[in-house]
């Protein structure tokens, strides 16, 4: 994905944030609000799948969340520098300076969740970003977008530039119906809810995703979709949309976010080769 056409900071210069309040949304979900004076300027808005690097101390790291990445790099070994894992901005609010991301947790497994379920305010967080690529085409005839819990966060940002009475169909995964998220936009909206459950790794063509999507009728006239989430869905859904649907590439932003087999580090370092198998299957 490319960085905003906004004015950006000087490359990999960490954004150093405050939380300002945690929400729980729901059993696995919690509503992340940051602040503070290092978020001034952040060049948000171009963008409707606006992301960010959240910066997290390993375990056992010789310095706590307010570190100066600089330093850490040119001081510590490779083994001991910050995690990075990836978020979608909910919203960003440049008059209250506040900057929102959703947190799925699920127990104590990952980074993120459990920091997230830990998080009070004033605790220090640092971020990389944000990166973005894609916001709706207002001369679409409608609208399709795709996703799995990690996506709602673009998904509802994204609703939101629907062109009034424009149709627009959301084809959206989470765990359960408890799962499920109140979505608005002025568009003319769909939304197809889809539940996992506790279903592990599945064949492509028996992912939810994948079964709602070859299950959807299309509407007449040019379709401008947004397809992102678990990689393996992902891949499966691409070659839906552009070999069996006929879809023009240009029309479809599609992205895997993570993959269900691997943590983010180990998706992080084989997304190059995913991206390149993803191309050859339909160029």
């Amino acid at each position: 994905m490319a960085d905003s056409s906004a004015p950006a900071r000087p490359a990999r210069q960490a954004i150093r944030t405050v939380v300002s309040r945690v929400d729980r949304v729901s059993d696995h979900l919690l509503r992340v609000v940051l602040g503070g004076p290092g978020l001034q300027g952040f060049p948000a808005g171009a963008f409707t799948d606006h992301y960010v690097k959240l910066l997290f101390p390993p375990p056992g790291a010789p310095y706590g969340p307010d570190f100066d990445v600089a330093e850490v790099r040119a001081t510590l070994p490779r083994s001991q520098w910050p995690r990075t894992r990836t978020y979608t901005v909910r919203e960003w609010d440049p008059e209250r300076t506040e900057l929102t991301v959703d947190v799925v947790q699920h127990g104590d497994a990952g980074l993120a969740g459990p920091w997230a379920a830990a998080a009070r305010p004033g605790d220090v967080l640092q971020l990389l970003g944000p990166g973005g690529a894609y916001a709706p085409d207002p001369e679409a005839d409608w609208h399709l977008l795709v996703g799995d819990a990690s996506v709602l966060p673009a998904i509802a940002a994204s609703l939101r530039r629907i062109p009034a009475g424009v149709p627009v169909h959301v084809v959206a995964e989470v765990h359960d119906e408890a799962e499920q998220q109140e979505l608005q936009s002025p568009g003319d909206l769909t939304t197809t809810w889809v539940h996992r459950g506790d279903a592990g790794a599945l064949p492509p063509s028996d992912e939810p995703l994948v079964v709602a999507v070859r299950e959807l009728e299309f509407p007449d006239g040019r379709v401008h979709a947004f397809v992102h989430g678990e990689a393996v869905a992902v891949r499966e859904l691409r070659r839906h949309l552009l070999a069996d649907r006929g879809m023009p590439r240009q029309d479809v932003s599609i992205s895997g976010y993570w993959k269900r087999t691997l943590d983010e580090d180990g998706w992080q370092s084989s997304k190059a080769e995913w991206n390149a198998e993803v191309e050859a299957d339909v160029s």
